[in-house]
């Protein structure tokens, strides 16, 4: 049987002001866009799409019921890493159990960046 589905492929961020979003998320993720337009900037992260689009609604509260966690290997230093590019903390890394680290961090504009170090799975 043929799967339907086929993984995560794309996040994306919505920012009142996409430049300095890019600046922001070039330093943050340590890449260049590989699609850069005014209507959308797209990174490729591990294999996999962040991307970044202009919003209108600059003052709208963000939800919080969606979490994407971007891999890395050492939670501690990436959480502290982007605090120290000006995101804010929003929960600290933790272990929830079978050596699984993670932790969320809210960017500039309040979006959820979630990271998780799991050495139990393995992308297809």
């Amino acid at each position: 049987m043929q799967k339907e589905f086929l993984g995560l492929r794309t996040a994306i961020y919505k920012v009142p002001d996409i430049e300095k979003a890019k600046e922001w998320y070039t330093a943050a993720f340590s890449t260049s866009p590989y699609f850069d337009m005014p209507f959308y900037a797209g990174f490729n992260i591990g294999g996999y799409e962040l991307g970044l689009q202009p919003d209108e609604k600059k003052d709208i509260d963000k939800s919080e019921n969606i979490e994407m966690y971007w891999g890395v290997n050492d939670v501690d230093k990436s959480y502290n890493r982007l605090l120290a590019l000006g995101a804010s903390a929003h929960q600290p890394p933790q272990n929830v159990g079978e050596e699984i680290i993670v932790a969320t961090v809210k960017d500039p504009w309040n979006n959820i960046i979630g990271i998780i170090h799991n050495p139990t799975f393995k992308p297809a």
